[in-house]
């Protein structure tokens, strides 16, 4: 299925605001922050502790969605020989939070932060997530500042993080990146991130590892209305990413290293697992060689191909039950992110998921070689499962909105006729699910011997809340 995002927008539709207020009711959303919790953030906002070491020489930029006030990550890449030194500020709450804080506490019952698009509901309130602690342009700011040496392939030589002053120097959305590196004259920074980037996504096929690029459903908006549309991703998201994981590769080795941390795990897929999929495949009629395997398989599909869509979908359901292992004074044995093919950890979205400022003091103990906080410690056996609890809200509280504007977008339309893709087919092939291209829309399907992974006709026989949408064969 497509990935889901859910952005904020403003005006919205009669009749949905209450709708999605009673989806927060009924998943306990949390609403606005305590009074006590925005004395005090408004309090230390206006007195943050700068670190001493200056690093405001660094031409940092930010590159994040459009309109974006949460930055947790700025940037600067250089060369160095051969190879390429990589500069990433990650915005440093310790500089406002301390122990017992009630912010921290209410950040422990949000867990990270959600969308919709009429609302955001942060883990921090926003006079720091949005602006005191932000990464915001032109602004001096406290920063875990992570220097990592790369070779000429992109290979990681080493990494190191400590606490810096930093300014960056620019916002850019994607779209504003993606065209300064189109228009051909990009910053050196944006120039290195495509070669590192490239470089990255190569070290990341040597090594099994695996992304699926799917299309994303998103809300749109426009004076007439709300609309669902899908999305392709730009490659310099790809590239930025990159980072992030490379970033988040270097906590991983650091804290494996100091034998104390917590890490994303993802268990390895199931035989029978893949086995279903190469049924998939042939059911596709879609080639999988012998010597082709998984990743290299994904790699190949297309996802404009209404079959290869079908197989795309098939395969995001092969890497489930990702979560957290913490561990200290051993490592133990599944903490590996199978999807990535390496071990991984959360340490790059401080202001939008709790669990990253843990990594990040880890690391920076680590680095330092100073005692890690003893509130660091003391959190580390609760965090998994909190996280997993605040994960799991995060997708049905998407779940439930994007299923409600589906409804939304298809009210009033029974009996129309659209042209989608089947993308799945239960074992009595009269029941399937699928995608139509316009609107973006995800529905059940009924109808005879429906032929996976292929377009066909569709015509709409309803679309209400509690049963989503559905279609049946036109």
């Amino acid at each position: 299925m497509p990935a889901r995002s859910v952005a904020i927008t403003a005006n919205v539709p009669s009749g949905l605001a209450s709708a999605l207020q009673a989806i927060r009711t009924d998943l306990g959303i949390p609403g606005d922050f305590p009074a006590e919790v925005l004395t005090r953030a408004e309090a230390v906002a206006r007195r943050p502790g700068l670190p001493e070491l200056d690093r405001t020489d660094l031409g940092l930029i930010t590159i994040d969605p459009e309109g974006a006030r949460d930055l947790d990550q700025a940037i600067f890449i250089a060369r160095a020989g051969s190879g390429f030194v990589i500069s990433y500020a990650i915005a440093d709450l310790a500089a406002f939070l301390t122990t017992g804080d009630p912010i921290d506490a209410e950040a422990r019952r949000r867990g990270v932060t959600l969308y919709a698009p009429d609302h955001r509901t942060p883990v921090y309130p926003p006079v720091l997530s949005e602006d005191a602690a932000s990464l915001l342009p032109g602004e001096l700011r406290p920063a875990l500042l992570w220097t990592i040496r790369l070779d000429s392939r992109g290979a990681m030589l080493d990494a190191e993080v400590t606490r810096a002053r930093v300014r960056s120097r620019e916002q850019l959305s994607y779209s504003q990146a993606q065209a300064e590196l189109d228009g051909g004259r990009p910053r050196e920074t944006l120039a290195l991130l495509a070669e590192v980037g490239r470089w990255r996504q190569r070290r990341e096929r040597e090594r099994g590892g695996v992304s699926l690029d799917l299309p994303q459903q998103e809300v749109r908006t426009a004076p007439n209305g709300w609309s669902l549309a899908y999305r392709t991703p730009l490659p310099v998201e790809g590239w930025n990413a990159q980072i992030s994981l490379l970033t988040g590769m270097a906590a991983a080795h650091l804290m494996m290293y100091g034998q104390v941390g917590i890490l994303r795990t993802v268990p390895p897929a199931e035989h029978e697992s893949l086995r279903r999929l190469h049924q998939v495949a042939r059911a596709l009629r879609i080639a999988w060689p012998a010597e082709l395997d998984y990743p290299e398989f994904v790699r190949s599909l297309d996802p404009a191909r209404p079959a290869h869509a079908a197989m795309l979908n098939a395969c995001s359901m092969l890497f489930r039950g990702a979560g957290y292992r913490a561990f200290s004074g051993s490592i133990p044995d599944d903490v590996e992110h199978a999807a990535l093919a390496i071990e991984y950890a959360h340490a790059t979205a401080p202001l939008r998921r709790r669990v990253d400022r843990y990594a990040g003091e880890i690391c920076v103990a680590l680095c330092s070689d100073s005692p890690i906080p003893e509130w660091v410690l003391a959190a580390l056996d609760s965090l998994p499962a909190e996280m997993r609890a605040a994960e799991q809200r995060a997708k049905r509280y998407e779940r439930a909105i994007i299923d409600l504007l589906e409804v939304f977008v298809m009210a009033g339309r029974s009996r129309e006729t659209f042209t989608g893709t089947v993308v799945e087919v239960d074992r009595g092939r009269d029941r399937g699910m699928v995608l139509i291209k316009d609107p973006a829309v995800e529905g059940t399907v009924l109808g005879r011997n429906l032929p996976l992974g292929r377009d066909v006709d569709l015509r709409l026989v309803s679309a209400g809340l509690g049963g989503g949408v559905q279609f049946e064969l036109a």
